[in-house]
Protein backbone atom coordinates (compact mmCIF):
# COMPACT_ATOMS: atom_id res chain seq x y z
CA UNK A 1 0.00 0.00 0.00
CA UNK A 2 2.76 2.44 0.62
CA UNK A 3 3.67 2.75 -3.40
CA UNK A 4 -0.24 3.36 -3.84
CA UNK A 5 -1.33 7.20 -3.49
CA UNK A 6 -5.08 7.25 -1.50
CA UNK A 7 -5.96 9.42 -4.31
CA UNK A 8 -5.54 6.02 -7.39
CA UNK A 9 -7.10 4.01 -4.62
CA UNK A 10 -10.50 6.21 -4.29
CA UNK A 11 -10.44 6.89 -8.14
CA UNK A 12 -10.82 2.89 -8.38
CA UNK A 13 -13.44 2.42 -5.56
CA UNK A 14 -15.66 5.16 -7.79
CA UNK A 15 -15.84 3.15 -10.62
CA UNK A 16 -16.15 -0.11 -8.59
CA UNK A 17 -19.58 -1.53 -8.28
CA UNK A 18 -18.19 -3.93 -5.33
CA UNK A 19 -17.19 -3.43 -2.43
CA UNK A 20 -13.08 -2.41 -1.78
CA UNK A 21 -11.71 -2.95 1.32
CA UNK A 22 -8.62 -1.37 2.72
CA UNK A 23 -6.75 -2.91 6.36
CA UNK A 24 -8.48 -0.32 8.08
CA UNK A 25 -12.43 -1.10 7.41
CA UNK A 26 -14.54 -2.76 8.51
CA UNK A 27 -15.14 -5.91 7.37
CA UNK A 28 -11.90 -6.25 6.14
CA UNK A 29 -9.91 -9.59 8.28
CA UNK A 30 -12.92 -11.38 7.98
CA UNK A 31 -12.77 -10.82 4.00
CA UNK A 32 -9.23 -12.09 4.08
CA UNK A 33 -10.39 -15.51 5.74
CA UNK A 34 -10.07 -18.21 3.90
CA UNK A 35 -10.55 -22.03 5.03
CA UNK A 36 -7.18 -23.30 5.94
CA UNK A 37 -6.30 -21.53 9.00
CA UNK A 38 -2.54 -21.46 8.50
CA UNK A 39 -2.60 -18.84 6.07
CA UNK A 40 -2.93 -15.70 7.60
CA UNK A 41 -2.03 -13.27 5.11
CA UNK A 42 -2.63 -9.32 4.37
CA UNK A 43 -3.48 -8.02 1.21
CA UNK A 44 -3.26 -4.10 0.69
CA UNK A 45 -6.86 -3.80 -0.40
CA UNK A 46 -9.70 -7.17 -1.37
CA UNK A 47 -12.15 -6.15 -4.32
CA UNK A 48 -14.93 -8.00 -3.80
CA UNK A 49 -16.66 -8.38 -7.38
CA UNK A 50 -20.07 -7.98 -8.44
CA UNK A 51 -19.93 -8.28 -12.12
CA UNK A 52 -17.48 -9.15 -15.33
CA UNK A 53 -16.97 -5.22 -15.52
CA UNK A 54 -15.79 -5.37 -11.77
CA UNK A 55 -13.57 -8.08 -12.74
CA UNK A 56 -11.88 -5.91 -15.65
CA UNK A 57 -11.37 -2.90 -13.53
CA UNK A 58 -9.43 -4.72 -11.03
CA UNK A 59 -7.55 -6.85 -13.30
CA UNK A 60 -6.49 -3.60 -15.17
CA UNK A 61 -6.09 -1.58 -11.54
CA UNK A 62 -3.82 -4.15 -10.44
CA UNK A 63 -1.95 -4.58 -13.23
CA UNK A 64 -1.45 -1.04 -14.20
CA UNK A 65 -0.34 -0.10 -10.50
CA UNK A 66 2.42 -3.15 -10.66
CA UNK A 67 0.77 -5.20 -7.54
CA UNK A 68 0.46 -8.24 -6.61
CA UNK A 69 -2.98 -10.19 -7.47
CA UNK A 70 -4.36 -13.11 -5.85
CA UNK A 71 -8.09 -14.68 -7.03
CA UNK A 72 -10.61 -15.84 -4.36
CA UNK A 73 -13.64 -18.23 -5.59
CA UNK A 74 -14.59 -20.26 -2.80
CA UNK A 75 -10.86 -19.90 -0.63
CA UNK A 76 -10.51 -23.49 -0.51
CA UNK A 77 -7.42 -24.08 -1.75
CA UNK A 78 -4.98 -25.60 0.48
CA UNK A 79 -1.81 -23.63 -0.10
CA UNK A 80 -4.20 -20.22 0.41
CA UNK A 81 -3.45 -19.28 -2.97
CA UNK A 82 -6.83 -16.75 -2.58
CA UNK A 83 -5.09 -14.32 -0.25
CA UNK A 84 -2.03 -12.26 -0.95
CA UNK A 85 0.35 -9.86 0.99
CA UNK A 86 0.43 -6.30 0.48
CA UNK A 87 -1.49 -7.03 -2.96
CA UNK A 88 -4.48 -6.33 -4.37
CA UNK A 89 -6.88 -9.52 -3.77
CA UNK A 90 -9.91 -10.40 -5.86
CA UNK A 91 -12.52 -11.75 -4.55
CA UNK A 92 -15.25 -13.41 -6.57
CA UNK A 93 -17.56 -15.37 -3.96
CA UNK A 94 -20.47 -12.81 -4.77
CA UNK A 95 -20.55 -14.10 -8.51
CA UNK A 96 -23.01 -16.98 -7.82
CA UNK A 97 -25.29 -16.95 -11.20
CA UNK A 98 -26.34 -20.28 -12.00
CA UNK A 99 -28.24 -21.18 -15.48
CA UNK A 100 -29.30 -24.81 -16.27
CA UNK A 101 -30.16 -25.42 -19.94
CA UNK A 102 -32.11 -28.85 -19.08
CA UNK A 103 -33.00 -29.29 -22.72
CA UNK A 104 -29.66 -29.10 -23.79
CA UNK A 105 -27.88 -30.85 -20.10
CA UNK A 106 -26.00 -27.56 -19.60
CA UNK A 107 -25.00 -25.54 -16.95
CA UNK A 108 -23.51 -21.91 -16.94
CA UNK A 109 -21.95 -21.42 -13.07
CA UNK A 110 -20.52 -18.24 -11.88
CA UNK A 111 -17.22 -18.10 -10.44
CA UNK A 112 -18.19 -17.75 -6.81
CA UNK A 113 -20.29 -21.01 -6.86
CA UNK A 114 -19.81 -23.54 -4.50
CA UNK A 115 -20.15 -27.06 -4.87
CA UNK A 116 -23.27 -27.00 -2.78
CA UNK A 117 -24.68 -23.97 -5.37
CA UNK A 118 -23.83 -26.02 -8.34
CA UNK A 119 -25.20 -29.36 -7.23
CA UNK A 120 -28.65 -28.08 -5.33
CA UNK A 121 -29.29 -26.17 -9.12
CA UNK A 122 -28.48 -28.63 -11.27
CA UNK A 123 -30.55 -31.51 -8.66
CA UNK A 124 -33.82 -30.09 -9.10
CA UNK A 125 -33.68 -31.27 -12.75
CA UNK A 126 -32.15 -34.53 -11.48
CA UNK A 127 -28.78 -33.76 -13.68
CA UNK A 128 -25.24 -33.35 -12.04
CA UNK A 129 -21.65 -33.09 -13.18
CA UNK A 130 -18.50 -34.70 -11.50
CA UNK A 131 -17.35 -32.31 -9.09
CA UNK A 132 -15.41 -32.72 -5.13
CA UNK A 133 -16.98 -34.46 -2.25
CA UNK A 134 -16.81 -30.86 0.41
CA UNK A 135 -19.89 -28.93 -0.89
CA UNK A 136 -18.13 -25.77 0.35
CA UNK A 137 -15.76 -25.86 -2.12
CA UNK A 138 -15.81 -23.82 -4.70
CA UNK A 139 -16.42 -25.01 -7.88
CA UNK A 140 -13.69 -22.15 -9.80
CA UNK A 141 -10.42 -23.58 -8.14
CA UNK A 142 -11.78 -27.34 -8.23
CA UNK A 143 -12.37 -27.25 -12.22
CA UNK A 144 -9.20 -25.39 -13.30
CA UNK A 145 -7.02 -27.90 -11.03
CA UNK A 146 -9.05 -30.91 -13.04
CA UNK A 147 -11.25 -31.75 -10.42
CA UNK A 148 -12.78 -35.23 -9.41
CA UNK A 149 -15.13 -36.65 -6.94
CA UNK A 150 -17.91 -39.76 -6.93
CA UNK A 151 -18.94 -39.36 -10.35
CA UNK A 152 -15.44 -39.36 -11.64
CA UNK A 153 -15.61 -42.74 -12.61
CA UNK A 154 -18.70 -42.74 -14.70
CA UNK A 155 -18.63 -39.50 -16.28
CA UNK A 156 -14.84 -38.45 -15.99
CA UNK A 157 -12.84 -35.21 -14.38
CA UNK A 158 -14.77 -31.85 -13.96
CA UNK A 159 -12.45 -30.49 -16.84
CA UNK A 160 -13.96 -33.61 -19.18
CA UNK A 161 -17.03 -32.07 -18.79
CA UNK A 162 -16.36 -28.51 -19.08
CA UNK A 163 -17.48 -27.22 -22.30
CA UNK A 164 -16.33 -23.23 -22.40
CA UNK A 165 -15.25 -20.65 -19.88
CA UNK A 166 -15.36 -17.17 -20.18
CA UNK A 167 -12.49 -15.40 -18.77
CA UNK A 168 -10.51 -12.03 -17.93
CA UNK A 169 -7.00 -12.22 -19.58
CA UNK A 170 -3.91 -10.48 -17.95
CA UNK A 171 -4.59 -8.14 -20.74
CA UNK A 172 -7.98 -6.88 -19.31
CA UNK A 173 -9.95 -8.65 -22.26
CA UNK A 174 -13.06 -9.97 -22.20
CA UNK A 175 -12.46 -13.46 -23.92
CA UNK A 176 -14.19 -17.05 -24.61
CA UNK A 177 -12.34 -20.31 -24.78
CA UNK A 178 -13.57 -23.39 -26.03
CA UNK A 179 -12.94 -26.22 -28.46
CA UNK A 180 -13.61 -24.06 -31.18
CA UNK A 181 -12.48 -20.46 -29.66
CA UNK A 182 -9.08 -20.27 -28.79
CA UNK A 183 -8.36 -23.71 -28.41
CA UNK A 184 -4.98 -23.31 -27.07
CA UNK A 185 -6.15 -20.97 -24.04
CA UNK A 186 -8.78 -24.08 -23.36
CA UNK A 187 -6.65 -26.69 -23.27
CA UNK A 188 -4.75 -24.97 -21.26
CA UNK A 189 -7.37 -23.81 -18.94
CA UNK A 190 -9.01 -27.53 -18.28
CA UNK A 191 -5.92 -27.95 -15.57
CA UNK A 192 -3.56 -25.47 -15.87
CA UNK A 193 -4.89 -23.22 -12.88
CA UNK A 194 -5.43 -20.03 -12.53
CA UNK A 195 -2.28 -19.49 -14.28
CA UNK A 196 -4.00 -17.61 -17.80
CA UNK A 197 -6.39 -15.10 -16.49
CA UNK A 198 -10.02 -14.97 -13.99
CA UNK A 199 -12.60 -17.38 -15.34
CA UNK A 200 -16.21 -15.23 -15.14
CA UNK A 201 -18.72 -18.36 -16.42
CA UNK A 202 -17.75 -21.92 -16.79
CA UNK A 203 -20.35 -23.77 -19.08
CA UNK A 204 -20.23 -27.88 -18.05
CA UNK A 205 -21.74 -30.67 -19.41
CA UNK A 206 -24.64 -32.34 -17.39
CA UNK A 207 -25.24 -35.84 -16.89
CA UNK A 208 -28.52 -37.53 -15.29
CA UNK A 209 -27.86 -38.70 -11.82
CA UNK A 210 -30.45 -39.38 -8.80
CA UNK A 211 -31.56 -37.22 -7.42
CA UNK A 212 -31.36 -40.27 -4.96
CA UNK A 213 -28.63 -42.79 -5.11
CA UNK A 214 -27.14 -45.21 -2.78
CA UNK A 215 -24.23 -44.36 -0.78
CA UNK A 216 -22.78 -44.57 2.80
CA UNK A 217 -19.97 -45.36 4.76
CA UNK A 218 -18.51 -48.89 6.33
CA UNK A 219 -16.44 -48.71 9.62
CA UNK A 220 -14.24 -50.86 10.60
CA UNK A 221 -11.74 -51.08 13.47
CA UNK A 222 -8.70 -50.24 12.82
CA UNK A 223 -7.24 -53.15 13.95
CA UNK A 224 -8.52 -54.92 11.02
CA UNK A 225 -7.01 -52.74 8.68
CA UNK A 226 -4.50 -54.90 6.68
CA UNK A 227 -7.20 -56.69 5.75
CA UNK A 228 -9.91 -54.17 4.77
CA UNK A 229 -7.11 -52.09 2.87
CA UNK A 230 -5.74 -55.38 1.27
CA UNK A 231 -8.93 -56.45 -0.13
CA UNK A 232 -9.83 -52.86 -0.54
CA UNK A 233 -6.98 -52.56 -3.30
CA UNK A 234 -8.39 -55.33 -4.72
CA UNK A 235 -11.97 -54.85 -5.23
CA UNK A 236 -11.50 -51.23 -6.50
CA UNK A 237 -9.55 -53.06 -9.71
CA UNK A 238 -12.54 -54.46 -11.14
CA UNK A 239 -15.20 -52.75 -10.47
CA UNK A 240 -17.59 -51.30 -12.29
CA UNK A 241 -17.70 -46.86 -13.40
CA UNK A 242 -20.97 -47.13 -11.67
CA UNK A 243 -19.65 -47.80 -8.38
CA UNK A 244 -17.01 -45.55 -6.08
CA UNK A 245 -15.50 -46.59 -3.24
CA UNK A 246 -13.15 -44.72 -1.17
CA UNK A 247 -10.82 -45.76 1.83
CA UNK A 248 -10.49 -43.21 4.57
CA UNK A 249 -8.06 -44.06 8.01
CA UNK A 250 -8.42 -41.98 10.92
CA UNK A 251 -10.13 -41.52 14.26
CA UNK A 252 -13.91 -42.46 14.56
CA UNK A 253 -16.26 -39.26 14.59
CA UNK A 254 -19.27 -39.27 16.82
CA UNK A 255 -21.35 -40.50 13.88
CA UNK A 256 -24.60 -41.63 15.16
CA UNK A 257 -24.54 -45.05 14.00
CA UNK A 258 -21.41 -46.05 15.79
CA UNK A 259 -21.38 -47.11 19.11
CA UNK A 260 -20.47 -44.05 21.51
CA UNK A 261 -17.26 -46.61 22.39
CA UNK A 262 -15.96 -46.32 18.83
CA UNK A 263 -15.65 -42.47 19.01
CA UNK A 264 -12.55 -41.43 18.80
CA UNK A 265 -10.41 -44.57 18.23
CA UNK A 266 -9.19 -45.38 14.99
CA UNK A 267 -11.13 -46.80 12.25
CA UNK A 268 -11.00 -47.67 8.70
CA UNK A 269 -13.94 -46.29 6.46
CA UNK A 270 -15.29 -46.76 3.31
CA UNK A 271 -17.20 -44.54 1.46
CA UNK A 272 -19.29 -46.27 -0.93
CA UNK A 273 -21.50 -44.13 -4.10
CA UNK A 274 -23.42 -46.22 -6.90
CA UNK A 275 -24.45 -44.32 -9.63
CA UNK A 276 -27.47 -46.65 -11.07
CA UNK A 277 -30.20 -49.21 -10.05
CA UNK A 278 -29.86 -48.61 -5.68
CA UNK A 279 -30.71 -52.93 -6.30
CA UNK A 280 -27.77 -53.63 -8.29
CA UNK A 281 -25.39 -51.35 -6.03
CA UNK A 282 -26.33 -53.59 -3.34
CA UNK A 283 -25.44 -56.68 -5.09
CA UNK A 284 -22.26 -55.09 -5.87
CA UNK A 285 -21.58 -53.57 -2.26
CA UNK A 286 -22.50 -56.87 -0.38
CA UNK A 287 -18.45 -58.25 -0.68
CA UNK A 288 -17.65 -54.95 1.35
CA UNK A 289 -18.83 -56.56 4.47
CA UNK A 290 -17.22 -59.16 4.71
CA UNK A 291 -13.39 -57.34 4.76
CA UNK A 292 -13.62 -56.93 8.34
CA UNK A 293 -15.66 -57.24 11.05
CA UNK A 294 -17.58 -53.77 10.85
CA UNK A 295 -17.92 -51.45 13.92
CA UNK A 296 -21.53 -50.60 11.93
CA UNK A 297 -23.02 -48.95 8.76
CA UNK A 298 -24.51 -46.16 7.34
CA UNK A 299 -25.60 -46.75 3.88
CA UNK A 300 -29.00 -46.41 1.69
CA UNK A 301 -30.23 -44.75 -0.71
CA UNK A 302 -30.35 -40.91 -0.04
CA UNK A 303 -30.54 -37.92 -2.52
CA UNK A 304 -27.44 -36.73 -3.89
CA UNK A 305 -26.85 -33.33 -2.52
CA UNK A 306 -27.16 -34.81 0.83
CA UNK A 307 -24.16 -37.39 0.62
CA UNK A 308 -22.33 -34.26 -1.30
CA UNK A 309 -22.45 -32.82 2.22
CA UNK A 310 -21.89 -36.00 4.22
CA UNK A 311 -17.98 -35.02 5.24
CA UNK A 312 -18.84 -30.97 5.67
CA UNK A 313 -18.63 -31.49 8.94
CA UNK A 314 -15.04 -32.98 9.10
CA UNK A 315 -13.67 -30.12 7.01
CA UNK A 316 -15.25 -27.08 8.89
CA UNK A 317 -13.03 -23.79 7.88
CA UNK A 318 -10.87 -22.56 10.74
CA UNK A 319 -8.60 -25.10 11.83
CA UNK A 320 -5.40 -25.65 10.23
CA UNK A 321 -4.45 -27.77 7.34
CA UNK A 322 -1.43 -29.27 5.76
CA UNK A 323 -1.60 -31.77 2.76
CA UNK A 324 0.78 -34.28 0.90
CA UNK A 325 -0.29 -36.14 -2.13
CA UNK A 326 0.59 -39.09 -4.36
CA UNK A 327 -0.84 -40.59 -7.62
CA UNK A 328 -1.03 -44.18 -7.71
CA UNK A 329 -2.09 -46.52 -10.77
CA UNK A 330 -1.91 -49.41 -8.55
CA UNK A 331 -2.30 -49.81 -4.83
CA UNK A 332 0.60 -52.60 -4.20
CA UNK A 333 1.34 -54.37 -1.27
CA UNK A 334 3.79 -51.82 0.14
CA UNK A 335 2.08 -48.87 -0.09
CA UNK A 336 -0.84 -50.77 1.33
CA UNK A 337 2.28 -51.55 4.30
CA UNK A 338 3.08 -47.57 4.45
CA UNK A 339 -0.55 -46.71 4.53
CA UNK A 340 -1.04 -48.76 7.85
CA UNK A 341 2.38 -47.26 9.19
CA UNK A 342 1.33 -43.73 9.03
CA UNK A 343 -2.30 -45.05 10.15
CA UNK A 344 -1.29 -45.79 13.01
CA UNK A 345 0.71 -42.86 14.27
CA UNK A 346 -1.83 -40.53 13.37
CA UNK A 347 -0.51 -37.01 15.42
CA UNK A 348 -4.19 -35.56 15.95
CA UNK A 349 -7.45 -36.68 15.65
CA UNK A 350 -8.41 -34.28 13.05
CA UNK A 351 -6.10 -35.77 10.62
CA UNK A 352 -6.78 -38.28 8.07
CA UNK A 353 -5.70 -40.43 4.99
CA UNK A 354 -7.83 -40.69 2.07
CA UNK A 355 -6.95 -42.75 -0.94
CA UNK A 356 -9.58 -42.09 -3.77
CA UNK A 357 -10.50 -44.41 -6.61
CA UNK A 358 -10.82 -42.53 -9.93
CA UNK A 359 -9.65 -44.54 -13.07
CA UNK A 360 -12.91 -45.97 -15.27
CA UNK A 361 -13.49 -43.18 -17.50
CA UNK A 362 -11.09 -40.47 -16.36
CA UNK A 363 -8.40 -42.79 -17.88
CA UNK A 364 -10.24 -43.30 -21.23
CA UNK A 365 -8.76 -39.39 -22.19
CA UNK A 366 -5.86 -39.16 -24.17
CA UNK A 367 -3.03 -36.88 -21.64
CA UNK A 368 -2.26 -34.49 -24.12
CA UNK A 369 -6.05 -33.99 -24.62
CA UNK A 370 -6.02 -31.04 -21.70
CA UNK A 371 -3.45 -29.62 -19.34
CA UNK A 372 -4.45 -32.38 -17.10
CA UNK A 373 -2.41 -35.23 -18.21
CA UNK A 374 -2.45 -37.93 -14.99
CA UNK A 375 -4.52 -39.89 -17.25
CA UNK A 376 -3.12 -43.03 -15.43
CA UNK A 377 -3.74 -42.19 -11.89
CA UNK A 378 -6.37 -44.64 -10.60
CA UNK A 379 -5.88 -43.75 -7.20
CA UNK A 380 -5.13 -40.69 -5.27
CA UNK A 381 -3.76 -40.41 -1.51
CA UNK A 382 -3.91 -37.21 0.21
CA UNK A 383 -2.49 -37.38 3.25
CA UNK A 384 -4.47 -34.84 5.21
CA UNK A 385 -3.05 -33.30 8.29
CA UNK A 386 -5.34 -31.39 10.34
CA UNK A 387 -5.30 -29.63 13.55
CA UNK A 388 -6.23 -27.11 15.92
CA UNK A 389 -3.09 -24.93 17.35
CA UNK A 390 -0.12 -23.90 16.41
CA UNK A 391 1.71 -26.10 19.20
CA UNK A 392 0.70 -28.79 17.16
CA UNK A 393 2.23 -27.57 13.76
CA UNK A 394 5.71 -28.68 13.53
CA UNK A 395 4.66 -32.45 14.77
CA UNK A 396 1.16 -32.52 12.07
CA UNK A 397 3.27 -31.43 9.38
CA UNK A 398 6.75 -33.46 10.33
CA UNK A 399 4.25 -36.51 9.73
CA UNK A 400 2.68 -35.79 6.83
CA UNK A 401 6.03 -34.88 4.89
CA UNK A 402 7.58 -38.22 6.08
CA UNK A 403 4.48 -40.59 4.75
CA UNK A 404 4.74 -38.65 2.00
CA UNK A 405 8.53 -39.43 1.57
CA UNK A 406 7.78 -43.26 2.22
CA UNK A 407 5.09 -43.47 0.17
CA UNK A 408 6.76 -41.62 -2.64
CA UNK A 409 9.12 -44.56 -4.47
CA UNK A 410 5.55 -46.52 -5.15
CA UNK A 411 3.47 -43.89 -6.49
CA UNK A 412 3.09 -43.00 -9.92
CA UNK A 413 3.73 -39.88 -12.44
CA UNK A 414 2.17 -36.75 -11.78
CA UNK A 415 0.50 -35.40 -9.02
CA UNK A 416 -3.30 -33.53 -8.56
CA UNK A 417 -2.64 -29.86 -8.40
CA UNK A 418 -4.94 -29.26 -6.46
CA UNK A 419 -3.55 -31.07 -3.55
CA UNK A 420 -0.22 -29.26 -3.42
CA UNK A 421 0.30 -27.42 -0.46
CA UNK A 422 2.48 -23.67 -0.45
CA UNK A 423 5.63 -25.63 0.19
CA UNK A 424 5.19 -27.76 -3.15
CA UNK A 425 6.24 -25.30 -5.70
CA UNK A 426 8.89 -27.90 -6.79
CA UNK A 427 6.68 -30.27 -8.00
CA UNK A 428 4.52 -28.22 -10.00
CA UNK A 429 6.25 -29.29 -13.39
CA UNK A 430 6.38 -32.66 -12.42
CA UNK A 431 2.50 -32.57 -11.56
CA UNK A 432 1.95 -31.54 -15.29
CA UNK A 433 4.39 -33.78 -16.94
CA UNK A 434 4.84 -33.90 -20.70
CA UNK A 435 1.75 -30.68 -20.51
CA UNK A 436 4.06 -28.71 -18.71
CA UNK A 437 6.54 -27.51 -21.66
CA UNK A 438 2.74 -26.41 -23.72
CA UNK A 439 1.74 -24.95 -21.01
CA UNK A 440 4.76 -22.82 -20.94
CA UNK A 441 4.09 -21.61 -24.18
CA UNK A 442 0.27 -20.43 -23.15
CA UNK A 443 1.34 -19.14 -20.62
CA UNK A 444 3.49 -16.92 -22.79
CA UNK A 445 0.83 -16.06 -25.32
CA UNK A 446 -1.91 -15.03 -22.66
CA UNK A 447 0.01 -13.62 -19.28
CA UNK A 448 3.90 -13.31 -20.47
CA UNK A 449 4.57 -10.90 -17.61
CA UNK A 450 2.98 -13.65 -15.39
CA UNK A 451 0.68 -11.41 -13.61
CA UNK A 452 -1.28 -14.22 -12.54
CA UNK A 453 1.31 -16.29 -10.68
CA UNK A 454 -0.45 -16.78 -6.73
CA UNK A 455 -0.88 -20.57 -8.13
CA UNK A 456 0.35 -23.37 -8.56
CA UNK A 457 2.72 -21.16 -11.13
CA UNK A 458 4.12 -21.98 -15.00
CA UNK A 459 6.19 -19.30 -15.30
CA UNK A 460 5.88 -17.91 -19.20
CA UNK A 461 10.09 -17.39 -19.40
Amino acid sequence: MTSLQQGTVDTFKEQFAGSVFEPTDAGYNEARQIWNAMIDRKPALIAKCSSVEDVVSAVNFGRDQSLLISVKGGGHNIAGNAVCDDGLMIDLSQMKDIEIDVEKRRAFVGPGCTLADFDAAAQMHGLATPLGINSTTGVAGLTLGGGFGWLSRKYGMTVDNLMSVDMVTADGRQTRASANENSDLFWGTRGGGGNFGIVTRFEFELHPVGPELLSGLMVFPFIQAKAVVTQFARFTETMPDELNVWLVIRHAPPLPFLPESVHGQPIVALAICYVGDPEAGEKLIAPLRSFGDPHGEHVGVQPFVNWQQAFDPLLTEGARNYWKSHNFVKLTDDVVTVALEYGDELPSPHCEIFIASIGGQTGRVAPDAMAYSSRDANYVMNVHARWETPAEDERCRQWARAFFDAAKPHASRGAYINFLSEDDTDRVEFAYGESYERLVEVKGKYDPENLFRINQNISPH
